[in-house]
């Protein structure tokens, strides 16, 4: 029985490594891609911009006041998505099975591997490959779950390797600071640090029993990470190309802002399954059906994004350029396609920090108690 083999590789600084490859004369140069304005944030830096102190998700108006030097660019999902499927398809000709869980980011099972080639080495050759194919930076590290060797491709950067061997996994993650364990955000690691807990060997040493009591359901997963347990699969990639929602009415209407509300409530569940699933839309589709059964729609295309508020401007303008029948409407639809893996919070170019700081609030309160249970007031016409 071969112990398992699981390789987890990250495309470094994503998107300003595609910028660079674009445009050489950035290399080397303290470069940002985000939100132009004073109020938008980072998505992404280069590490000459981290020496200044800037990271992603920070306000554009910190960052450059920590490096005010830097050249800061809008970003260009589209071509960030072009790269990220070049890769996807180097890996997919290689790989025997691997899990697409964002636009940068890959798990490879390699389980069974070392039989007939060491795994180590075909990782390397792997990430050769991806570096000559596509002038991309890329780390990997490689252990026995996803949990370390994430890990291990975050203590691997910038353009790195690592191998934890099997039965040094805890080892490995004892020194190391919990706020570099995966699930661990600024909240956490700030109570863990009052509590007195700031390495992981720490992290470890406490009963399960106390985090539950300090985190809730969240301590058991903190424990079992804190000792290296992750059992959780590499999921077969199958990248889903649209989502969609109809609603037939009680009763055909004219009535344009009780549609509207109605779409708007189905735009608000579709892109959470958006956020929820890591994947962003490209294109939204309006369908109207008349009480004559005649069905018209209407699309658009636009920038990559999974913002509620984006996304609802987008279908009541569409809306209001299909309905030109003024006829009694029997359905209506909404259709996003064009998908792409992607993580919202480093995809947003034209939001404010208040904008994600509002959603994410939004998410945490659907994500426990329902995507019913919150929602975004509706304005009247």
């Amino acid at each position: 029985m071969y112990s398992k083999a699981i390789l987890h590789m990250d495309l470094d600084s994503f998107f300003v490594s595609v910028e660079c490859l674009r445009n050489s004369s950035f290399i080397g140069k303290p470069l940002i891609v985000g939100g132009g304005s004073d109020r938008g944030v980072v998505s992404s830096c280069s590490y000459e911009a981290r020496r200044f102190g800037v990271q992603s998700a920070m306000p554009m108006k910190m960052a450059l006041r920590l490096c005010p030097d830097a050249i800061v660019l809008k970003g260009d999902m589209e071509a960030y998505s072009q790269y990220s499927t070049l890769v996807t398809e180097i890996i997919r000709q290689d790989a025997p099975i691997f899990e697409k869980s964002s636009i940068d980011e890959f798990y490879l099972d390699l389980t069974g591997m070392d039989r007939y080639v060491g795994c180590y080495q075909w990782s390397r050759e792997l990430r050769q490959k991806v570096m000559r194919e596509t002038g991309l930076p890329i780390s990997f590290g490689l252990s026995v779950n996803k949990l370390v060797s994430k890990v291990g491709t975050g203590e691997a950067k910038p353009n790195g390797t690592i191998r934890i061997a099997s039965g040094t996994e805890r080892d490995f993650l004892a020194p190391l600071s919990t706020a570099k364990i995966p699930s661990i955000g600024k909240a956490t690691y700030k109570k863990l640090s009052f509590m007195g807990v700031r390495t992981v060997r720490t992290l470890r040493e406490i009963p399960v029993k106390l985090l539950e009591r300090e985190f809730g359901k969240h301590g058991n997963s903190l424990w079992k990470k804190a000792n290296a347990i992750d059992d959780s699969p590499v999921v077969p990639y199958d990248e889903q190309k649209s989502m969609s929602s109809e609603r037939t009415l009680q009763t055909d209407t004219t009535d344009v802002k009780k549609i509207k509300d109605m779409l708007t409530n189905m735009i608000m569940a579709l892109a959470f399954d958006l956020r929820k699933s890591g994947k962003l839309t490209s294109c939204i589709t309006i369908k109207i059906r008349y009480a004559d059964f005649n069905t018209y729609t209407i699309q658009k295309r636009i920038t990559y994004t999974a913002q509620d508020k984006v996304l609802i401007d987008f279908a009541h303008e569409l809306f209001d350029r299909l309905y030109q029948r003024r006829q009694l409407i029997r359905l209506i639809g909404v259709r996003f396609s064009g998908l792409v893996r992607g993580c919202y919070q480093i995809s947003l170019f034209d939001d404010t920090a208040e904008d994600i700081k509002l959603l994410q609030q939004l998410d945490k309160i659907r994500t426990r108690f329902g995507n019913k249970a919150i929602g975004r007031a509706v304005s009247s016409l």
